[in-house]
């Protein structure tokens, strides 16, 4: 992908954030419910309507909770993918959405005396 293209969908770098069990699996009319438990210090970078890829699958979460989330995946992507064949038990690799994951680290490691002013900017900029 170009800096000038069009950017749609997921972003996703194939990393493996945590470990997931799924513990329930409900058919739906047209789809089927999945709601996976993490650990619950991954939740912070589970966010509902925000993306997550399970088992290299990028998809959309439905819902959060304390300690697991819902999925709710259409018939396709239960043929084409490893999620069709998903039990109660199953284990399976998540990576968490990357903003909610950039965005704690930020928060995290700000502070008054790392921050850079603008007057700080000008002056290294200056010097070029």
């Amino acid at each position: 992908m170009q800096l000038d293209d069009r950017f749609e969908g997921h972003i996703v770098q194939g990393h493996v954030d945590c470990v997931g069990v799924v513990t329930s699996i409900t058919p739906r009319s047209n789809a089927t419910d999945f709601i996976i438990a993490v650990e619950a210090k991954y939740i912070a970078y589970i966010v509902p309507k925000g993306s997550i890829t399970i088992d290299g699958v990028s998809l959309t979460i439905n819902d959060v909770y304390e300690d697991s989330f819902r999925l709710t995946i259409i018939p396709h992507t239960l043929r084409e993918t490893l999620i069709g064949h998903y039990k109660v038990g199953t284990k399976v690799n998540i990576e968490t959405d990357l903003f909610a994951r950039y965005i704690d680290h930020i928060l995290q490691h700000r502070s008054a005396k790392k921050s850079m002013s603008w007057e700080s900017v000008e002056k290294m900029h200056a010097l070029y």
